[in-house]
């Protein structure tokens, strides 16, 4: 990060020069610290910039012009969604920044990072990459702006974007980088986006920027041709006209193998922020003593971005690399014998597959679990019952915790790993992500419908009760999505109250970009089925939307009243404003 320490390695200048909006937290669960370490181990000399100050170039030539070229990222979440609320408000705080204070990276990050890259280095190559560059590749529909805006290519001018998880795609262009080739001459890398005068004849075209900006319908016609693009064994290039340019997104990157992934996590990470920070870090807090098992999701949920950046195919670690990282862990000078978490994006799609491979190079669904579980579909469970009875028995560890979220439809199916979790795994709190219990609201949004949740909800009280143990399950629900209107909010909160639940957090709906439900927000329509759908815009309805969720605190109680006569639901709804959670006989309230 300095060139003090350039000079203790004996290195007189950079091959590459990595740019991002999240301190330098030497992790594997860092993005920019995981691509530097590969980088590294491929025999590459890398710096980090961690959060420069992107107004002084000075900030920028600490360690000189890299040799080959820089690459930015505005870190682990878009800089917009990491700097305003859903009621585009000023967040107070960043858990990717030392002592969690904000503003430590600029707005539009991977556009102010280029462009100061740019002026600190006349004609230094720059690659950007990312959530953020990878969710904006294409024209987007910005929330902030409230407006479309161009592919983030265009408007950063940098020479050429990554998208998805990008090991591969990296690994590439700096072994051709180094071998004198420009970065706008590579065109043929998968999950790489770039510029050009032509209209190549071999993609597929989508609606151009100019037409998606200026109609909904051909933003929603754009959305549904990309979204038929994810699968990287049959998916086709993408072509977008920018003005007199055009964008080509090339297919995504295949999946990695178990071995590449073992690879990965078995590079010299120090697990710990860079030595230079003397205040603690509230995302690396959380993550210390975690351990990711697998990437990807195949959950297909309308308002996620997981699948559009790591893909719906899941990469699994073996159980060795596992263990290795255990072991390793627990040399750590404040580990205590508890590990905080196993899992990934879903903790129970660990080790699971498509049974079918002649299926999966065929298939152009977003998701395998919506409208209903794909018959294809593996869910085996004793890979991951195994893997946690394993580290469970390690000599150095006394707890081990499963803190992802997990996937309640897949438990039904997953009889050992449902067992295994209550009864050793969860610390008696499980979170699952309902989102909402409207059946018309789940359709939306790909989830499970309520007769599911419910059955999920039954079974896990009976288990735990045959167990002896007093537990809880924690929803998560989502206010003000798309297809949600006052009278599905109501719904939602008299099942709430009906099923013993209380929930202490509740998300409003962010339109963020790249996702199916920010495409229904921005068009009214659900680009997949052409369906006309409700959508509450103002931040008074999204605030009465969240109230009813939270009817139990009486801080809402006004509010609650007020959805209720909007929504014509005074008369059923009384319950809600009677405080207190229904009982049945012998049970307790649950949270």
């Amino acid at each position: 990060m300095t060139k003090a320490e350039m000079t203790a390695r004996g290195w007189d200048e950079l091959d590459v020069l990595l740019v991002s909006g999240d301190a330098y937290v030497d992790h594997p669960s860092f993005g920019v610290a995981l691509l530097a370490r590969l980088l590294e181990a491929e025999g590459y000399r890398v710096g980090i910039l961690a959060q420069p100050d992107w107004r002084n170039p000075e900030a920028l030539r600490v360690m000189g012009r890299p040799r080959l070229f820089a690459g930015v990222s505005a870190g682990a979440m878009d800089s917009m969604v990491n700097h305003y609320t859903a009621a585009k408000k000023i967040r107070r705080d960043d858990a990717y920044t030392p002592g969690g204070r904000a503003g430590a990276r600029p707005n539009r990050a991977v556009i102010a990072y280029t462009a100061a890259l740019k002026g600190a280095f006349k004609g230094l190559p720059v690659l950007i990459g990312g959530i953020e560059a990878s969710l904006r590749r294409l024209a987007h529909y910005d929330y902030w702006d409230d407006a479309v805006r161009r592919s983030v290519l265009v408007d950063s001018k940098a020479d050429l974007l990554l998208y998805g998880m990008a090991e591969a795609a990296l690994l590439e262009v700096t072994r051709r980088a180094a071998a004198g080739e420009a970065l706008k001459a590579m065109t043929d890398i998968r999950g790489t986006a770039w510029l050009t005068s032509e209209v190549p004849e071999h993609c597929l075209r989508l609606p151009s920027f100019e037409e998606v900006a200026a109609d909904p319908a051909a933003f929603g016609e754009a959305f549904r041709l990309a979204e038929r693009e994810q699968n990287p064994a049959n998916a086709r290039p993408l072509s977008q006209g920018h003005g007199t340019r055009t964008l080509v997104v090339n297919p995504p990157a295949f999946p990695l193998s178990e071995e590449q992934l073992d690879r990965l996590y078995s590079l010299p990470f120090r697990k710990t922020p860079h030595p230079s920070y003397d205040q603690p870090i509230p995302a690396y807090e959380q993550i210390r003593f975690s351990i990711t098992s697998h990437r990807g999701c195949f959950g297909g949920c309308a308002f996620c971005a997981i699948t559009h950046h790591q893909g719906k195919l899941i990469q699994s670690r073996s159980e060795s690399s596992i263990l290795a990282e255990v072991d390793a862990l627990t040399e750590h000078p404040d580990f205590r014998g508890t590990i905080t978490d196993i899992g990934g994006p879903t903790a129970n799609m660990y080790g699971l597959d498509c049974g079918d491979e002649q299926a999966k190079q065929v298939c152009r669904r977003s998701g395998c679990l919506f409208p209903k579980p794909c018959k294809h579909l593996r869910v085996d469970d004793r890979r991951a019952v195994r893997l946690l009875d394993r580290v469970r028995r390690h000599a150095r560890v006394k707890h081990v915790f499963v803190a992802s979220g997990v996937r309640y439809d897949l438990l039904e199916r997953q009889p050992d790993y449902f067992d295994a979790l209550l009864s050793r795994y969860i610390g008696g709190l499980l979170k699952v992500a309902p989102e909402s219990t409207s059946a018309a609201v789940t359709k939306v949004m790909r989830k499970p419908g309520p007769q599911i949740f419910i059955n999920f909800l039954q079974r896990f009280r009976e288990r735990s009760a045959a167990a002896g143990l007093r537990q809880a399950v924690v929803p998560y629900l989502i206010a003000g999505h798309p297809g949600a209107t006052l009278s599905d909010t109501v719904d939602v909160a008299l099942f709430l109250r009906e099923h013993h639940l209380r929930v202490e957090q509740v998300q409003e709906f962010t339109p963020t970009p790249g996702t199916l439900s920010t495409c229904i927000y921005h068009t009214g329509r659900d680009p997949l089925t052409g369906e006309k759908l409700y959508v509450a815009r103002t931040e008074k309805e999204r605030k009465l939307q969240k109230a009813l969720l939270l009817w139990h605190l009486p801080e809402q109680r006004a509010l609650v009243a007020e959805a209720l006569r909007l929504a014509g639901r005074e008369r059923e709804g009384r319950v809600l404003l009677e405080g207190g959670v229904s009982r049945k006989p012998g049970r307790r309230s649950r949270r």
